[in-house]
Formats: C-alpha cells, structure tokens, sequence
C-alpha cells in the first residue's frame, strides 16, 4: 500500500510541468470552442455544430481524405513491412542506409517537394503525349481519386512508418518466429502473415494512425496541385464561415483524440496475451 502510494504521489516539479502542459493544450482548445459556441446578441449555441455535416463539400471532401488515407495506408504498409522484415532477417547492416533513405522526406521542405512533382506533372503530358504513358499521367491526377497525392504521401510518412515498425520489430525476435513457421511446413508468405503480423499489431496499428494523421491534416501539397480534400476545405470555408471551419477543426481534433485513445485500447488489448501467457 506505500508503495502504491508513493507511485501515485506526483512530485511538485512533475506536478508544475504537467499543469504547464494542460494550460499550453487546453487553453487554445477551450478557446477554439467558446469561439464557435459564443454568438454575440444570441448567447451559447451549438447551431454551427449541426450545420457541418449539411455544409457544402463537407461530406465529399472528407470521404476524399478517407480514402486517400486508405489507400496510402495500404500502399505504405505493403511497400515497408515486408522491406523491413527482410532487412531484419537477411540484412541487418544495412539498417542505417535504409533509416537514412527513409529519414529523407524530413528533410526536403513540403513545398520544394510539391514543386518537384508538380514540374514532373507539367513535363509528363508535353513530352509523352504520343506514348501510353500519357493516359497514366492523365489518370493519377483525376479529381475525384487524385492517386498522386496518394504516392506524394506515402513518401511523405515513410519517416513515421519506418519508426513504428522498427520499434514493433525490435520487440519480436523476428528470425526465431520465421525459423519455427518455416520448420513447421509454413512458406515465407504464410510465416510472415500468420505469425509475424499478429506480433506486429499495435506497430501497425501506430504507423497506420500516424499516416491517417498526415493525411487528414496536410494541406501544401493538395493545395498547389489543386485538389480539394478535407485540410483544403477547411481553410476554403474559413475564408467566408470562421465559426464553421473552427468547428470542424476542433471536431476533426476529437476525432484524432479519439481514434488515438482507440489504438491505445487496441495495442494494450492485444498485448494482454502475451504477457499472460508469458505468466
């Protein structure tokens, strides 16, 4: 019992840190929130919260992110786990060649980078026209599935996905597991899927809300190759409604909040039969 006690005791320097911490996050959030509540000469109302989901572009341009999302999430999953799973089983020394490759697009500055692929953009269809390539240029800058940005962001949360495997990888002992699927009669697909994975399930469940992150909230490069998706709406309306891009805001806040606190939720889930068995 003191022990619990001494555990939960906060010491007075945590305790100001924390206090600084909650007043540095809290206090614009509760800001953000009172501003779309608080109309002068009508008191608090909610009204701006029940117009978002009825405003115009709202639903098409967050489905857009939603699938983005979707789709870079895959495509990033597909491209790096296996890389990372045979790096670690067959090339450990060349870890930091990749770590530095992937570190890359922390580097490069969103807007040069958007510059590149607009240039390439720009020269594709002048220099291919007469070629099939032509009609593949044509095809990944479609509005209503613009899988350009789809490749811009998996490369731009290759930093983030790199981190998260790395970290879910060092946890596992990967050549063991594959070791004992292989010995058992598994191939290295079936090994990979059936018994690597589900030790990796709160790493990917990481790297796929940190890629769902950067895609709900980056705007640069949707808004210089001229798509339209959530991040971009939300800055169109605050031009004319402020109250209603603020209230979308801070509801796409709480539902990051939310989706965090559910990964969390799940990783821990997921790590409870381990350690019971373990025991």
């Amino acid at each position: 019992m003191a022990r619990l006690t001494s555990t939960l005791r906060v010491r007075p320097g945590r305790g100001l840190v924390l206090l600084l911490a909650a007043v540095y996050f809290l206090l614009p959030l509760a800001a953000s929130v009172i501003f779309t509540i608080d109309v002068p000469g009508e008191g608090l109302t909610f009204e701006v919260y029940t117009k978002i989901i009825g405003a115009e572009g709202f639903v098409p341009s967050l489905l857009l992110s939603l699938e983005l999302a979707a789709a870079t999430i895959a495509l990033v999953l597909l491209l790096m786990l296996p890389a990372m799973v045979a790096l670690r089983l067959g090339a450990p020394k060349l870890r930091p060649v990749v770590e530095i490759v992937c570190s890359l697009p922390l580097v490069v500055p969103p807007i040069a980078f958007v510059a590149g692929i607009a240039s390439v953009l720009t020269w594709g269809p002048e220099h291919l026209s007469r070629t099939p390539l032509f009609q593949t240029f044509v095809a990944i800058q479609n509005p209503d599935f613009p899988f350009v940005l789809v490749l811009a962001y998996t490369v731009m949360a290759l930093p983030f996905v790199y981190r998260a495997l790395d970290a879910g990888l060092r946890a596992i002992d990967v050549p063991t597991l594959m070791e004992a699927a292989r010995n058992c009669g598994a191939g290295w697909a079936r090994a990979l899927v059936t018994v690597v994975l589900p030790n990796l399930r709160g790493a990917l469940l990481n790297a796929s809300f940190l890629t769902l992150a950067l895609v709900l909230g980056e705007f640069t490069v949707a808004q210089i190759l001229k798509f339209r998706p959530f991040a971009v709406w939300i800055v169109g309306v605050g031009g004319s409604q402020a109250q209603m891009s603020v209230a979308v805001s801070v509801l796409s806040l709480f539902v990051t909040w939310l989706l965090l606190l559910g990964i969390a939720f799940l990783g821990a889930r997921s790590a409870t039969p381990t350690s019971s068995s373990e025991k």
